[in-house]
């Protein structure tokens, strides 16, 4: 791609703010990622007919025209946006199918298999033990409480992840612990 053609690319407009969201998305068969800020957009698409990436940055308000239905107003050019419930969104009539990832809620998921073997219950903040709500050996199912940490005068019950036998209790009433600290094992 000539430099002129990258250029013309490449539509700018000025940067995103810190409180921006950012998505991995394919739009109508093309992967990319979106990245949304108070009244602006980069929507930057991957691996295109010439292998070179796409990105457009855009400035954008959004008005509700009905249920379920927007006004997006880009570049003085008024789109009616309807999303569906069946992972595609009408625009001006033209529907695409669209899938949205958010890059956070996918490291947080756990999928098939990461739950598998030995867990390592650790505190997620550091405090004081209040009840040890299980003993080594005793058998959990998932999201049953297994501990209470106390920090800053709030009681956090911490929940098993899994369901399994508890391997081993790290951790005693009345113990001072760090953030990140072995509290348990449920295999």
């Amino acid at each position: 791609m000539c430099a002129a053609a990258a250029k013309s690319a490449a539509i700018r407009t000025p940067r995103m703010r810190p409180s921006t969201k950012k998505f991995d998305v394919v739009v109508d068969g093309q992967a990319g990622t979106l990245a949304l800020g108070e009244g602006a957009f980069e929507y930057r698409r991957e691996g295109t007919e010439t292998g070179q990436e796409q990105t457009i940055e855009r400035s954008f308000s959004i008005t509700p025209a009905g249920p379920g239905i927007f006004s997006v107003l880009m570049d003085g050019r008024s789109y009616s946006v309807e999303p569906s419930g069946n992972g595609s969104v009408r625009v001006n009539g033209r529907i695409f199918p669209v899938e949205i990832f958010d890059p956070r809620a996918m490291r947080a998921r756990r999928g098939p298999g990461l739950n598998d073997g030995p867990q390592t219950i650790t505190a997620p903040m550091p405090g004081k033990v209040v009840r040890v709500l299980v003993e080594a050996g005793a058998q959990v199912e998932c999201g049953q409480g297994l501990i209470v940490v106390e920090a800053m005068k709030m009681q956090n019950e911490v929940k098993s992840p899994k369901a399994g036998r508890v391997a081993s209790v790290k951790a005693a009433a009345g113990a001072t612990v760090a953030a990140g600290e072995a509290l348990l094992i449920v295999e």
